[in-house]
């Protein structure tokens, strides 16, 4: 199980990674991204719901690791993925929303490479 997980991690952090660099190349050609960018958040938000069952399980079955990586891997991605939802929600020009979830991508592939990190035992 803790492998599931660890490979769940990598997939979240790249995707991330991935979601934050299609938004700035997208800023750069001024042009929206297309369905696939909404869809690899829509994936990457359902993963992460996926990794945080994954991680309770392991965590209940005995497995530690530092305070500080459920705080990065599940509180403040939440915190942010929240946020970001209800800033694109307020936007005037909702062409615009992208820009909201591409700024988040890039706070939460921080957040998630800092939880895998410390999941690993690098912290």
């Amino acid at each position: 199980m803790s492998r599931v997980h660890e490979a769940i991690g990598f997939v979240i952090v790249i995707g991330f990674g991935a979601l934050f660099l299609w938004g700035i190349g997208s800023f750069i050609v001024r042009r929206e991204p297309n369905q696939w960018f909404w869809r690899l958040l829509a994936f990457l938000q359902v993963t992460l719901i996926v990794q945080l069952i994954a991680g309770t399980t392991l965590l209940i079955l005995g497995y530690r690791r530092v305070l500080l990586h459920y705080f990065y891997g599940s509180l403040f991605p939440a915190v942010v993925l929240v946020i970001a939802h209800v800033l694109a929600r307020g936007m005037d020009d909702e062409k615009d929303t992208w820009k909201v979830f591409a700024v988040a991508a890039f706070f939460l592939f921080g957040l998630t490479l800092r939880a895998l990190t410390t999941g690993l035992g690098m912290a």
